[in-house]
């Protein structure tokens, strides 16, 4: 059963440039592994100046986002990238969910 990881960001402006070449280094990333199906991505600003972001992937099996979810994290040890530090430093929050496709 495909499985659709949905992540939804709150950027403060000062940080909209960082976060988004960090989600295009990402976006990128994903979309050449195995079990990857389609991605897409959605903005706004909302009333305070922050971008409101969200990102969809959509994966083929449970097994194939777990395998996924190892690569991205073997590629960001071997960049020396620290997700949680990025998100604390430019204050950005995350609600992330996973889920199965309704029929």
């Amino acid at each position: 059963m495909r499985q659709i990881f949905i992540d939804k960001f709150l950027v403060p402006g000062k940080a909209k440039q960082e976060f988004k070449e960090r989600v295009s280094i990402n976006r990128n990333l994903i979309k050449n592994i195995t079990g990857f199906i389609e991605d897409a991505a959605y903005e706004r600003t909302d009333e305070h100046g922050n971008l409101v972001y969200v990102t969809t992937a959509v994966w083929e099996s449970e097994a194939a986002l777990k395998k996924a979810k190892e690569i991205v994290q073997a590629e960001y040890k071997q960049q020396g990238f620290n997700l949680v530090e990025m998100f604390e430093r430019l204050n950005i929050t995350m609600d992330r969910g996973i889920y199965n496709e309704a029929i």
